[in-house]
């Protein structure tokens, strides 16, 4: 009797085993972009390596009177990316609906009429009006109850209501899905950086971050922008370690850096699959007040324009006054003109296949940067991201 007991735990054991394999394998790997419609004309929709991305995200729809609301030529890139979706299937495209100076979140998120109201909104415009041109939603608070622009409304219950809003949007989202299979993606993008428009800062006061994890296909981490205009001396815009000479307080140095953020998001309950790093394609720049240590770490009177990685190549890289330095613990390059007295934080195609390999190594979802548009004609800083995604396994 123990004999043909065990023989049928056996049987039993052996028939679930492969379900339980399956369950284990790892999840798709992200490669994503951010779009700005605004660029279409120097950039066409065609133009977008579709072959190389598994996600663009189009930005911006924003909120008006408790509604999403798009720009007046926004219908014709919509167009434009259904005909690339058709001839790339792999490619999935979301709305992204937010952004830095983008309003209205906290009244929209509100109460279960308006959060109900506004995400129907966004529902019948991206998926009924332009059926075929969307995935689905990406959203882009910057950000619930403090820390975003200072003339944007924010409220101490926009934590929870953002957590709300997400579910909202999956619950809709869900009912669409059940009727035609397919799965739309609920997507988030989440800042890193320590220093916002109210002094430090701290995301978990902002998000539900575990809550969040749960409900979100994954996590897009802006796990740039911690050296900005807000930042005290000019510094990194996404230093990949802390510098232990960073004079940040050393309990926000902590965090303010690519490895920084990522374990403070999983300290948070956000597990490494469901986060996506970010990259810039963009510079920071500081108008300085000294012209000691090549210009890191010093007092400034303004920010400087930087612009993106062409911008930088074709402006700064190599032109009389520019000297280039790159540091061992933040691995970056910057920029210093010391008789302009301006230093210039940015990435280049070394900086970004570190943390591309970064993102890998770690066992993150994958990686995306802002933006698409802000590479060179040649794609340089596009294929340092992909690079290690395409390598065979070791």
């Amino acid at each position: 009797m123990l004999r043909s007991t065990v023989a049928v735990l056996a049987v039993l054991i052996a028939s679930v085993m492969p379900q339980a394999a399956s369950a284990a394998e790892p999840l798709p790997t992200v490669i994503g972009a951010y779009y700005p419609g605004g660029s279409a004309d120097r950039y066409p929709v065609q133009n977008i390596p579709a072959g190389t991305l598994t996600h663009l995200f189009y930005a911006f729809a924003t909120i008006d009177q408790g509604q999403c609301v798009v720009a007046p030529d926004a219908d014709a890139h919509f167009k434009a990316l259904a005909t690339l979706k058709r001839a790339h299937p792999t490619l999935h495209t979301l709305i992204s609906i937010g952004g830095w100076n983008a309003g209205g979140f906290s009244d929209a998120a509100l109460t279960a009429e308006s959060r109900q109201r506004f995400v129907s909104s966004c529902v019948a415009m991206f998926f009924e009006r332009h059926r075929g041109s969307f995935d689905g939603v990406d959203i882009d608070w910057e950000f619930p109850v403090y820390g975003g622009p200072t003339e944007i409304t924010d409220r101490p219950e926009d934590r929870r209501n953002m957590t709300l809003l997400v579910r909202e949007f999956r619950r809709q989202l869900d009912a669409l899905d059940k009727a035609d299979g397919q799965h739309r993606l609920v997507t988030a993008a989440l800042p890193a950086g320590r220093v916002q428009t109210d002094g430090p800062y701290d995301p978990a006061r902002s998000y539900e971050l575990k809550e969040l994890a749960r409900t979100l296909d994954f996590i897009n981490l802006m796990s740039y922008d911690m050296g900005t205009g807000f930042s005290a001396v000019s510094t990194f815009n996404a230093p990949l370690h802390a510098v232990p000479e960073d004079p940040l307080a050393p309990e926000l140095k902590r965090w303010n850096s690519v490895a920084g953020a990522v374990a403070y998001y999983e300290q948070h309950g956000v597990p490494k699959d469901k986060l996506v790093l970010g990259v810039p394609f963009y510079g920071r720049g500081f108008k300085l007040e000294s012209d000691a240590n090549q210009g890191l770490y010093q007092r400034y009177s303004a920010p400087h324009p930087a612009g993106d990685w062409r911008q930088i190549q074709a402006s700064m890289l190599g032109q009389p006054g520019w000297e280039r330095q790159w540091h061992p613990v933040a691995q970056t390059p910057w920029l210093y003109n010391a008789t302009e007295k301006v230093f210039v934080s940015y990435e280049d195609p070394t900086s970004i296949g570190l943390r591309a390999n970064f993102a890998k190594d770690s066992g993150l979802r994958g990686v995306f940067m802002w933006e698409l548009t802000g590479d060179d004609a040649q794609g340089s800083l596009l294929k340092a991201m992909v690079a290690p995604f395409q390598a065979p396994a070791k």
